[in-house]
């Protein structure tokens, strides 16, 4: 995420699904004040889902995440319709999914989203390469077509070089990264990808998460990812939603559920997790105080730390790429030569800080530097500034609440 407004993606509205003789257009009504336990033993139903309602951003990963029963799995499928809501509106980019046709809502699984399941569920005797187009091929693109697409998918996952195998020949990891391969062929706006990497070993399974997150940083994809691993939900996730009996109990930020359990249940989830690997330095940056265009004159840095009360001043390109730093000797000095411009006395003292790193990542990267660090988003933007000494005293203020916890 970039730090602006973002369009909306996806708009979930007050979502039923209700198996049992309960379901039905009064069922909000009906159930009102029931638990899914006296539902189950009252009405002879199961409430797997109770009223759910979040909103997805272009380009988010929105992590939904619970224990097993929790309706997670459920929610996904109803997305797409594999299981039909009882009550309720999905929409998708403005238009109502559910009332569309049967023609329609296949055009939508086809080329508008992409899913991929715990269970790899790929075609035993078709070749890598047929399983990473097989989606293209039910689409009825020409074989040439499908297989150029499909390559440039498995070259994106890490597959190049495998495509004529089988896939009783690949371990887990690449097994579901064919069915990742697959998701992507068909270059689908929304991924839904439900668990995909709870059948891994634990150190696959990462390897698996980092590659999501590389990939997403390319693709921006906006993709709803189911888990019931908070450690996960947090690497993965831009926001996370956690489920309850069917019901959504907490939406927001891995800082913010970190920082703020909504009640004893999430807090449970949250307990095990060690905060200074979670609160990442967007979440306590500032914005800079003083910045120049490396085009800029010498004399304006002066002018502009000497505006602000700094000694020191970030220095940008027009766009507003980090460059480095000049401090007010440099710049006075450099107005002394008659340079032209401040870029001629920039220095790269300081090595930017990601906005996404935990707090624990940023000081293993900014240990020994001092004084305030740039901080910078994906694409090398100068986003914000954050003191050395303010990492250090949040990573201290982290442990003291876990051991106070204990």
């Amino acid at each position: 995420m970039n730090g602006q407004t973002e369009p909306l993606r996806m708009s979930v509205r007050n979502l039923w699904k209700v198996f049992g003789p309960a379901a039905g257009p009064d069922v909000a009504e009906r159930l009102a004040g029931m638990s899914k336990t006296e539902v189950q033993e009252e009405l002879k139903s199961v409430v797997a889902l109770r009223d759910a309602s979040f909103d997805v951003t272009s380009g988010e990963t929105f992590v939904v995440m619970g224990l097993s029963g929790s309706g997670k799995s459920t929610l996904v499928r109803c997305l797409i319709q594999l299981i039909e809501p009882t009550m309720g509106q999905i929409f998708v980019d403005g238009e109502d999914v559910l009332g569309y046709t049967e023609e329609e809502r296949i055009e939508f699984r086809r080329k508008k989203t992409g899913m991929v399941f715990q269970y790899f569920g790929l075609l035993p005797h078709r070749t890598v390469l047929d399983n990473a187009a097989w989606g293209l091929e039910v689409q009825g693109l020409p074989e040439s077509e499908r297989r150029a697409r499909a390559m440039e998918v498995l070259e994106m996952v890490g597959l190049a070089g495998w495509e004529n195998y089988r896939p009783s020949s690949l371990s887990g990891g690449m097994q579901q990264r064919v069915g990742l391969a697959r998701a992507l062929a068909s270059d689908p706006e929304i991924l839904l990808l439900d668990e995909p990497f709870s059948a891994l070993d634990p150190l696959i399974r990462r390897d698996m998460q980092g590659e999501l997150l590389q990939l997403q940083q390319q693709m921006k994809k906006t993709i709803v990812f189911i888990t019931h691993d908070l450690a996960e939900a947090i690497r993965v996730g831009n926001r996370i939603a956690i489920m309850r009996d069917g019901a959504i109990v907490q939406i927001g930020t891995p800082e913010q559920i970190m920082s703020n359990p909504a009640d004893d249940y999430v807090a449970d989830f949250t307990r095990d997790v060690r905060r200074a690997t979670v609160i990442t330095v967007g979440y306590m940056m500032e914005h800079p105080t003083t910045r120049v265009r490396e085009d800029d004159s010498p004399d304006a840095a002066v002018r502009a730390m000497e505006a602000a009360g700094a000694d020191a001043v970030f220095v940008c390109t027009g766009e507003g790429r980090y460059v480095g730093e000049v401090t007010l000797e440099e710049a006075k000095q450099s107005l002394r030569r008659g340079d032209g411009a401040v870029r001629a006395p920039v220095d790269r003292r300081f090595a930017p800080i990601q906005r996404q790193q935990s707090i624990e990542e940023a000081l293993a990267n900014a240990w020994d530097q001092h004084g305030r660090l740039p901080v910078v988003d994906e694409s090398g933007l100068l986003v914000g500034e954050v003191e050395r000494d303010a990492l250090i005293q949040a990573a201290f203020e982290a442990e003291a609440t876990e051991a106070a916890s204990v």
